[in-house]
């Protein structure tokens, strides 16, 4: 618990964006910045998971939303 408080207080420092939830069986920290989304999980163990998602800049047209509901309903 005092990592993931100390990760937060930098967070907040840093006036990086950020949202908190709770996942499986850790606290999972969804950082937001330029390019990129970085999802941190902290696990009551102690173990720390870092995953980051990195865009190439590409923008896409309105009708991309097609392929989102296409490609991802049940």
């Amino acid at each position: 618990m005092k990592e993931l408080m100390s990760f937060l207080e930098q967070l907040d420092e840093r006036k990086i964006y950020y949202k908190i939830n709770k996942v499986r069986d850790s606290i999972l920290v969804e950082v937001a910045v330029p390019g990129q989304r970085w999802e941190v999980e902290f696990f009551e163990t102690g173990e720390v998971q870092i995953e980051k998602f990195l865009s190439d800049g590409t923008l896409y047209p309105k009708s991309e939303l097609d392929t989102l509901f296409r490609d991802f309903s049940d």
